[in-house]
């Protein structure tokens, strides 16, 4: 299994939020006007896409992606796909990785809001991403500016050819008048909307991974920093995905043996105006909502009565000590 890693090219949006189009969260492709060589559910696949040389299937070669037949008439192909929740969409990569004499010369992404799987005859699409010139073999990183809420995407290739993979940057859309008061929720998690802000390393695997739903499903699915060869320790800063008060915290060092952290600790606090850049520097001086507690390789770390009474907080500062691995943060509490 090919492990996803950290793009110095690719923009921020890509390590700050979540992937909209992703398989395991339950993005769907519902319908394509053509996938002779290769089926658009592979253009969702979570993993970085492959070539594998020599391997032939009953319409040709094989690719790992979405791959339409030549169009010898007028038009184009495009794909329709469902998100894998409500939301706004940041940035898209639209990447043709292996895709060399055979990617489209040029694509663009519309969008619209329907409460059924597959949108209705008359669904308003608006383009989101305008008509753009691809290159084979290459991420595609544009960024979107358009903050209304979306369900479902229309990809077009013109005239044909193939994707490899779609990746959808986004937050999801949470309806948080419709939270009952007092109720438990994870503040951390992505799919509620919460992301990261800033890690100090991100060398062998992305922060972001630490908010994902469910365990991590192997090493490479979750946080984990170089080894630090100089004093201090790594760090994560979180963007709640509400503000709240945190009663409970679960750290899951899942898979992480000899290289889990020895210990962590977290800060926390309401922040209001600034930037997300300026809170690196902030961050620092924050109150601690969890003193320094061991971990533990492979195991679901739970705390409540060690944190600290803070109130309503909107941010969190994970520390790890010195170094190594984090597979999933869990911030459970009840929201303002």
């Amino acid at each position: 299994m090919a492990i996803p890693t950290l793009d110095p090219n690719a923009p921020s949006f890509t390590r700050r939020y979540l992937n909209l189009a992703d398989q395991r969260l339950g993005a769907k492709a519902i319908f394509a006007s053509d996938e002779f060589f290769a089926p658009k559910e592979r253009m969702l696949d979570s993993q970085p896409a492959v070539f594998i040389p020599g391997k032939y299937d009953d319409h040709g070669k094989w690719m790992d992606g979405w791959e339409t037949r030549r169009k010898r008439t007028t038009g184009y192909d495009y794909c329709i796909v469902k998100l894998a929740r409500p939301g706004t969409v940041y940035g898209v990569d639209l990447d043709t990785s292996h895709f060399t004499g055979n990617f489209p010369p040029a694509a663009s992404i519309d969008a619209c809001h329907a409460d059924t799987e597959t949108p209705p005859d008359n669904a308003q699409w608006r383009t989101i991403v305008p008509a753009t010139t691809l290159q084979g073999n290459s991420h595609h990183y544009l960024e979107v500016s358009d903050v209304r809420p979306y369900t479902h995407l229309r990809v077009n290739i013109y005239p044909d050819g193939g994707i490899a993979r779609l990746r959808v940057y986004g937050q999801p859309t949470v309806d948080w008048s419709r939270m009952a008061r007092g109720v438990a929720v994870d503040l951390a998690a992505a799919e509620n909307g919460a992301y990261v802000v800033a890690a100090n390393n991100q060398h062998f695997g992305l922060a972001s991974n630490i908010l994902m739903p469910g365990r991590g499903v192997n090493m490479g699915d979750g946080w984990e920093t170089r080894r630090r060869r100089e004093p201090g320790n790594d760090w994560a800063i979180v963007a709640l995905a509400h503000p709240g008060v945190i009663r409970r915290v679960e750290v899951d060092t899942a898979f992480f043996k000899g290289n889990f952290p020895d210990r962590c600790s977290i800060q926390a606090a309401r922040v209001e105006g600034g930037t997300d850049e300026s809170l690196v520097t902030q961050a620092m001086f924050w109150p601690v909502l969890l003193q320094e507690q061991p971990l533990k390789m492979d195991n679901v770390h739970t705390f409540e009565a060690e944190l600290s009474g803070l109130g309503a907080v909107t941010h969190v500062r994970l520390n790890i000590f010195p170094d190594g691995g984090v597979s999933r943060l869990r911030l459970w509490g009840e929201i303002e």
